[in-house]
């Protein structure tokens, strides 16, 4: 598929000042263009399907969905859509699950006046981009660990509500943003405690913290 000139961006990022420092590095080059900004991870599904956005560069920790959980629905949604992950975190964790959910990079942003517009470009053409440190990490990965598997021990939906229980989420809120039943997010919740061994929210709330699937 040729690449469109020029490439039309999505940020998603709940800081401004992140956003805006973002789209002033990607509009001052003639081939990149940012025309849509999301403050969550819902949002950025919501906006990211637009067939007239190319590139979503999502943040790693937002509210509602992370940059992650986003990047997972979206690939099954329009696997067409190109995308790139933005962290603060230089951890193994996210970088291979960034790369498991279908994103083409992992951008640190204390390195994102340099690699920002590398990382669009390289993704634009199928290519991986990811940070050198990242890259030394999937090679010790791969010969330590060869069939080691990525997932952590709740399933995807059951992260999400994880996620939703731990910012303060009702369970009528969590069915109405997930569009399941009460009755459904109540077997997710009780599937949760189990599998992590846990009593509450208050710790499913330091497990999320600990996961990285919220802000401390």
């Amino acid at each position: 598929m040729p690449i469109p000139f020029p490439v039309h961006i999505l940020i998603a990022d709940d800081h401004a000042v992140v956003r805006r420092g973002l789209k002033t590095l990607i509009d001052s080059e003639p081939d990149l263009k940012v025309v849509a900004e999301a403050v969550d991870g819902a949002e950025a599904v919501e906006k990211s399907l637009d067939p007239d956005v190319h590139l979503a560069i999502l943040d790693v920790a937002m509210p509602r969905l992370t940059g992650l959980q986003a990047a997972r629905e979206l690939s099954r949604r329009r696997g067409d859509l190109r995308m790139l992950m933005l962290s603060m975190y230089d951890k193994e964790q996210y970088l291979f699950e960034a790369l498991s959910v279908g994103a083409s990079g992992y951008v640190l942003k204390q390195a994102a006046d340099e690699d920002i517009v590398d990382a669009c470009r390289a993704a634009m053409r199928g290519e991986p981009f990811i940070y050198p440190a990242g890259l030394g990490a999937i090679m010790r990965r791969h010969l330590e660990h060869p069939d080691r598997d990525a997932e952590g021990p709740l399933t995807p939906r059951e992260t999400q509500v994880a996620k939703l229980i731990a910012e303060g989420y009702s369970t009528h809120q969590i069915a109405e943003l997930l569009v399941i039943s009460p009755k459904t997010v109540e077997r997710h919740r009780a599937n949760i405690l189990d599998k992590l061994g846990m009593r509450d929210r208050v710790e499913v709330t330091r497990y999320a913290i600990r996961a990285g699937l919220v802000e401390p």
